[in-house]
């Protein structure tokens, strides 16, 4: 039977550590493009419809579709799952809270790789959802001594404050005394004009740096002496952080090396790649998204919805054929 599975029956079947474990194993294994290849996208009239696709080392394959409808800015998140061996349909997910999800349960697991071992002072630039998303997953595998916020609004703080209560949680007054004694900068927030919103004078030696924001060329959350300043580049998808993200497309365009210092995150998680290499290096981690972290994070939800008897067994289902 196929099992249906609305936005809250995944957040009810959501777990921090099952999906940053989920994740860990996914690119321990193969993720090379005759798995997960490149996303597509179909343009119609002020619409689109992408579609990332892969299958999974864990026995599933699937794909997440995003449609978007522009004149009325509403976005629909499918997400089907099927048996590798059977092509049997396992599961339909709403993919809206799994987007946000996959996002910060990767960046966790990447800087758990690029920071050293024990407590991290955090700071966050930006206190929407991806941003609360972000310290939620830091805190399921690390104790965070601190989390210095900042956001333009002292409202925007405040209430970030409150909804990370149970955490240790200060608002800061501008980025940069948020970044101040930080050893973990999360940007999760642009700014309105696409201005970088951190900047490579603010940090310390040994810091780590996760950046999520900057997805498309025309787009910037760090500026280029960040880019300078890293010892080590690692990216979720090598060459489209290379090639599609205004952050390093700036950076290239000002003269900055960027190739020679770029690894993937699957080399990092693998042993392939050391990582941070000295206590006092600049580590930059930059997240594009991928599907098989759509498809890892999904897949954990469907095992743990399974177990937990949660979602709806629909009534009929759509029978594989014999080819």
């Amino acid at each position: 039977m196929t099992l249906l599975l609305d936005d809250n029956a995944v957040r009810a079947a959501f777990d921090w550590k099952l999906a940053i474990t989920a994740l860990r194993d996914a690119y321990a294994g193969p993720v090379d493009d005759t798995r997960y290849p490149a996303r597509l996208m179909a343009r119609g009239d002020n619409s689109w419809l992408r579609v990332l696709s892969g299958a999974a080392s864990d026995g599933l394959m699937g794909a997440k579709l995003i449609a978007a409808a522009l004149g009325t800015r509403r976005a629909s998140y499918l997400i089907p799952l099927f048996d590798q061996h059977s092509a049997e349909l396992v599961a339909l997910m709403d993919g809206h809270s799994v987007t946000g999800y996959r996002t910060a349960a990767t960046s966790a697991l990447a800087a758990d790789l690029l920071t050293a071992p024990g407590p991290v002072s955090v700071a966050v630039i930006g206190s929407g959802f991806e941003a609360k998303n972000h310290v939620h997953a830091l805190s399921a595998i690390r104790e965070l001594k601190s989390v210095q916020v900042y956001s333009p609004r002292a409202e925007s703080r405040a209430r970030f404050r409150s909804e990370l209560s149970g955490l240790p949680v200060v608002p800061a007054d501008t980025p940069e005394a948020a970044v101040h004694g930080a050893s973990l900068v999360v940007c999760a927030a642009r700014s309105r004009d696409e201005s970088p919103t951190l900047l490579g004078r603010w940090l310390r030696p040994g810091t780590t740096v996760v950046s999520i924001g900057s997805t498309l060329p025309e787009q910037r959350e760090v500026d280029s002496e960040v880019i300078v300043r890293a010892d080590v580049l690692v990216a979720d998808m090598v060459e489209e952080v290379l090639t599609d993200t205004g952050d390093l497309l700036a950076a290239r365009a000002e003269g900055v090396d960027t190739t020679s210092r770029v690894t993937g995150l699957a080399d990092l998680v693998a042993g392939r790649h050391p990582g941070r290499t000295g206590d006092d290096q600049i580590v930059l981690y930059k997240s594009v998204g991928a599907a098989v972290q759509d498809l890892a994070v999904a897949g954990m939800c469907v095992r743990n919805a399974q177990r937990l008897g949660i979602g709806t067994e629909l009534p009929i289902g759509i029978s594989p054929i014999q080819k």
